[in-house]
């Protein structure tokens, strides 16, 4: 079992720590294309508690530097973006995506001191509208092959946003099935996901298993009048990627997320949702990206974003309204009334639900049968920071790209029959194939 100073020290995620030295052996996705613009306003973002700047280079191409220029420190947060890259508004330094020092006007021309100019600077590659950057050692590895980032643009909704929490906190809570009936349940029934089969569906039992890609975490549920039990996998895919089943046959899109950490206390939530094989509905679209009648759905819609934050704070454009210090936007008479949770929305719920693990020590906790993903996951995550702490050792999602090809999936099955060979099939479909059953 890992004890509670195991886990907290997993949250630890600046330069230098175990678990912070760990991650930057993988590629991080850290924003969304549409993010900085050719020759825009340099974007400033954190990874793994690190301060940086992202750009669009005037020919298209991003780079992502040090918050800093070399020579006494000014804020390239003001920096020109112009010809080849970033210029320094104080001496007019010079610097391509690179980091390489490309000009100093204010020093003779004859000078060859650019050439020892370098600031800090991680590369940075574009697939199908997301950003990605490497922040270890050697030569980056291919971009890892997750089926939502492979997929063309119709076929696939994503959004970012900043949560307050750490991100061991975030990516547990969806790996917890147990929650979803309860959190996002409503109490006048009227909804229809209070038709769902598993909002119909008994108490899950859990059947965890550690797998080549990381964890899957099966939960089977009786159904009324049904010899059938109904199975809902979801996995985790290391480092930090959950996915999520479909809800039911109508809606039959799979969803996840990647957890990226911003530091030890917030999280950059990038959400997807997918059909492998058909264009998303016009209608899930647009109630992902405007909301539901006043309400968040599954991804921040653009009425979430904060207006008034400031545009040095790392990941304004990301920042959302419903943060701690505003209660959530929380309201206790549609508690009282409608929703179970008496909060906005179901990203709204989750993070006002998973904050608490931030605010409150580990220490008391009270884990049940229910958290058995929860507990393998802290497990298996502690065991690959230690390997490569102690030995430069990385899981297979780190060197072999087609390993994180895995879908979530959910099915009714029979008593007799065992999840991990009835569905294998269709979690390691290929990528862009149909689901190949159907969602009860």
């Amino acid at each position: 079992m890992i004890t509670v100073e195991e886990t907290d020290s997993l949250t630890r995620v600046g330069p230098g720590t175990p678990t912070g030295e760990y991650l930057r052996q993988f590629w991080l996705p850290f924003m969304g294309s549409d993010a900085v613009e050719p020759g825009g306003e340099p974007f400033p973002v954190r990874l793994l508690g690190e301060d940086l700047i992202a750009f669009r280079r005037e020919d298209g191409l991003v780079g992502l530097v040090d918050v800093a220029c070399a020579h006494r420190r000014a804020p390239l947060l003001y920096a020109r973006n112009e010809g080849c890259g970033l210029r320094c508004v104080y001496h007019g330094w010079q610097y391509d995506i690179d980091g390489q020092c490309t000009d100093m006007p204010a020093e003779p021309v004859n000078s060859r001191f650019k050439k020892h100019i370098k600031i800090k600077a991680y590369p940075c590659r574009e697939r199908n509208g997301v950003v990605w950057t490497y922040m270890g050692n050697g030569e980056p590895p291919e971009l890892p092959e997750l089926e939502w980032n492979l997929l063309p643009p119709e076929r696939v909704h994503v959004s970012f946003r900043v949560q307050e929490t750490d991100w061991l906190s975030a990516y547990e809570g969806e790996i917890d099935s147990a929650h979803a009936p309860i959190l996002h349940g409503r109490l006048d029934k009227t909804s229809k996901r209070s038709r769902t089969t598993m909002a119909r569906s008994g108490r899950p039992i859990f059947d965890v298993m550690q797998q080549p890609f990381g964890v899957s975490v099966g939960a089977r549920r009786q159904l009324p009048d049904s010899d059938e039990l109904y199975w809902r996998v979801n996995q985790f895919v290391m480092p930090f990627y959950t996915l999520v089943p479909p809800k039911s046959e109508e809606w039959a899109e799979l969803t996840g997320h990647a957890w990226i950490p911003i530091d030890d206390t917030h999280t950059l939530a990038v959400g997807f949702t997918y059909l492998p094989d058909q264009p998303l509905k016009e209608r899930m679209v647009d109630v992902f990206t405007h909301g539901y009648r006043g309400r968040e759905t599954g991804h921040a819609s653009e009425h979430a974003q904060d207006p008034d934050v400031p545009h040095n704070v790392p990941y304004w454009k990301y920042v959302t309204k419903y943060m701690r210090a505003g209660n959530y936007l929380f309201d206790y008479s549609l508690q009282q009334t409608t929703y179970f949770s008496g909060l906005p929305g179901l990203w709204v719920q989750d993070v006002a639900a998973q904050n608490g693990a931030q605010a409150v020590p580990r220490t008391f906790e009270n884990l049940t049968s229910s958290d058995a993903g929860i507990v393998v996951v802290r497990q298996v995550m502690r065991d690959c920071v230690e390997a490569y702490a102690d030995s430069g050792e990385l899981p297979s999602t780190a060197t072999d790209p087609s390993v994180s090809r895995v879908r979530a999936v959910a099915a009714l099955l029979k008593r007799d029959e065992v999840w991990v060979d009835a569905l294998g099939e269709f979690m390691f479909k290929p990528v862009g194939d149909p689901l190949g059953y159907t969602v009860p």
